[in-house]
């Protein structure tokens, strides 16, 4: 199997510094297609992996899975793309196409599945997005609506689809329902845009009274709750349908499980570090129910990028070149990003710096 040259950047210890990197990708196969990246979203994720955080990271790393760019080329089996299509790769780039899940187009639970940088793959390992281009097999690329700007668009491919497949697998979707959005970041803005317009009542859930303004203003939440104030917590108990929570640091569950109604669900996507205690009584008590979800498959992600562009969804974001990725990461690492970085791929690389 061939290869050609890339460059990106890529962290090569645990310090999580990012510097420039020369790589091999795999040539163009059958079912491939290659992409000329133009924009990467800066994901949590990204920031986890760099450090090592989750423990299975191999360096060198080149992060980055909220990718959009144009075909640059097509394999001779690939009928859904062509050449100057603007497409998108998002968390994964690989399964074992076999299995139920796979079969029902829920690749992202495969147990085989390949993410976008730092999985084994082919004998060599997956690198992502904060580089020049990439190779993916065409099961694995997106379609980009063409109304949908690239740049804005990109977090949705993580971001997005993480909080919007949760919200339709767990009924989260009926007009007129109460649902409350914890925590207010990369994860939380999109999901009050979704919730809006899914027609539902809006209410953001955060221990930070600055963001009280930017949560209702900004991005259409119809109201706040500061989940730090005792007496407006207890106030709220009772009054939401669902709660989807995007918090990641480690947290009680029995607040937000007080605010609840009878048969309210609270769906987590965040992922903190420990285990949190799980609070019976209240869930027993009022027939309530916690889940979970991972991002979704990829047509539930096509699906969702179409939703996007009907419903003029995008994410709030900052343009930053790559040579501006360490002070981003380490901004994001502070929450001081609205609401996610995205990096303006194709300007920063530049013959001079590669």
């Amino acid at each position: 199997m061939g290869s050609s040259n890339a460059f990106g950047w890529a962290a090569t210890d645990t310090s999580g510094h990012l510097s420039p990197f020369h790589f091999s990708r795999r040539e163009n196969e059958a079912d491939d297609v290659t992409l000329k990246i133009l924009f990467c979203g800066v994901c949590h994720s990204d920031l986890h992996t760099i450090k090592n955080d989750w423990g299975f990271t191999t360096y060198p790393v080149v992060p980055g899975h909220e990718i959009v760019g144009i075909v640059t080329k097509v394999g001779s089996n690939v009928t859904k793309f062509k050449e100057g299509d603007r497409v998108g790769v998002g968390v994964i780039v690989d399964s074992c196409k076999e299995c139920e899940c796979c079969q029902q187009d829920l690749e992202n639970y495969c147990p085989r599945t390949v993410y976008t940088y730092n999985s084994p793959y082919k004998g060599t390992r997956t690198q992502g997005g904060y580089s020049d281009f990439v190779v993916v097999h065409q099961r694995f690329v997106l379609r980009f609506p063409d109304n949908l700007p690239l740049d804005a668009g990109a977090p949705l491919l993580c971001a997005g689809i993480t909080v919007y497949s949760p919200m339709k697998y767990y009924g989260m979707t009926e007009p007129g329902k109460h649902l409350g959005v914890a925590g207010l970041g990369g994860l939380g803005h999109v999901a009050i845009k979704f919730g809006k317009a899914f027609g539902l009542k809006v209410t953001v859930i955060s221990g930070s009274p600055n963001k009280e303004a930017e949560a209702i203003h900004t991005l259409g939440a119809d109201s706040f709750l500061l989940s730090s104030d005792p007496e407006k917590m207890k106030a709220a108990m009772g009054t939401m349908d669902y709660i989807i929570s995007t918090i990641s640091a480690v947290h009680p569950l029995a607040p937000l499980l007080g605010l609840l109604k009878l048969n309210g669900k609270l769906v987590n996507v965040g992922l903190p570090s420990k285990p949190l205690q799980l609070p019976i009584f209240p869930l027993v008590g009022g027939r309530k129910l916690i889940g979970g979800s991972n991002f979704g498959g990829l047509k539930e992600t096509q699906e969702m990028l179409d939703f996007c562009a009907k419903h003029n969804i995008t994410a709030n974001i900052e343009l930053i070149k790559m040579d501006e990725i360490n002070t981003a990461i380490e901004r994001l690492s502070k929450s001081d990003v609205k609401y996610r970085f995205v990096i303006d791929v194709a300007n920063s690389f530049s013959s001079s710096n590669m």
